[in-house]
């Protein structure tokens, strides 16, 4: 069985300023499967980590998700 990642993702915290992803690269076997992705508006940010925290969906989802708006200060 092939391993497929999916392609696109978003962090639900900023990650470098960037919440938007595109997957790059993928190896490892088992606990070390790795990911690679890149920023989709800054190219030269770029994450590997580990399977396991992407599967992590309080840290990842899976697709381009909508960001809500943070809220003011003065809120």
């Amino acid at each position: 069985m092939t391993w497929r990642p999916a392609k696109s993702w978003t962090s639900t915290a900023p990650r470098a300023g960037r919440r938007h992803f595109r997957l790059v690269l993928q190896g490892g076997r088992g606990p070390q499967r790795w990911v690679e992705l890149v920023s989709v508006l800054s190219p030269e940010v770029r994450l590997r980590l580990l399977w396991s925290e992407m599967r992590d969906a309080r840290l990842w989802q899976s697709g381009w998700q909508t960001i809500p708006p943070e809220p003011s200060e003065s809120d």
